[in-house]
């Protein structure tokens, strides 16, 4: 049974816009950690705004994707330097945004590290975007899987649904002049373009 009535969430790499409203909304948040590997969810990709647009920036786990392991057991793997291009898009995507300089040297920091699961790097990200935010939200992880959870808020927010359940607020992005606005997509996109939350 869920303690205090949290509400379950999935773990995601730099969480979406959608997700992270829900996280720091709900009064007990407990993060999903025993349920095996969702494939085409957020739990190892992040969705920014290209000048084409929207890329994903995947994290790549040992073993592939088709795996049943559970998200804590999750491996990253580092046969190719997915950071050094992870960072490489940032920089090029969202260098000229209003807030990008306030960030980029803890961004950067993040993406020199070197994480072993995915669950660690997953997490470190969210704590570095509650603290750029200067936002303070406790929260759990999950003791085990449970099926039929009260408040089961897992796979709502899936990269297929995107575009369905828009926020309410638009705000001026890289590209939009070209692609127009792009909804819910990684915090990054959000911090870069908007710097704070409100």
């Amino acid at each position: 049974m869920t303690k205090n009535g949290a509400v379950i969430m999935d773990c995601e790499f730099f969480p979406c816009i959608p997700w992270f409203q829900k996280f720091v909304s709900s009064k007990n948040v407990s993060i999903e950690q025993h349920e095996f590997f969702v494939r085409s969810s957020y739990s190892n990709r992040a969705y920014v705004a290209g000048p084409n647009g929207v890329i994903c920036l995947t994290v790549p786990l040992k073993g592939g994707r088709n795996q049943r392991k559970t998200v804590k057991e999750l491996r990253i793997a580092y046969d190719e330097d997915w950071q050094a291009l992870h960072w490489k898009s940032l920089t090029s995507f969202y260098g000229r945004s209003v807030y990008f300089e306030y960030f980029k040297d803890e961004l950067s920091a993040f993406y020199s590290r070197k994480f072993d699961y995915l669950l660690e790097a997953n997490l470190a990200s969210l704590e570095l975007i509650l603290k750029l935010l200067h936002l303070k939200k406790e929260y759990s992880l999950t003791e085990d899987f449970e099926k039929n959870a009260e408040n089961d808020c897992r796979h709502i927010f899936l990269p297929k649904n995107r575009t369905t359940n828009e926020i309410n607020k638009r705000y001026s992005q890289p590209f939009s002049d070209r692609n127009g606005f792009e909804p819910n997509l990684s915090m990054l996109d959000f911090l870069f373009c908007c710097g704070r939350w409100e």
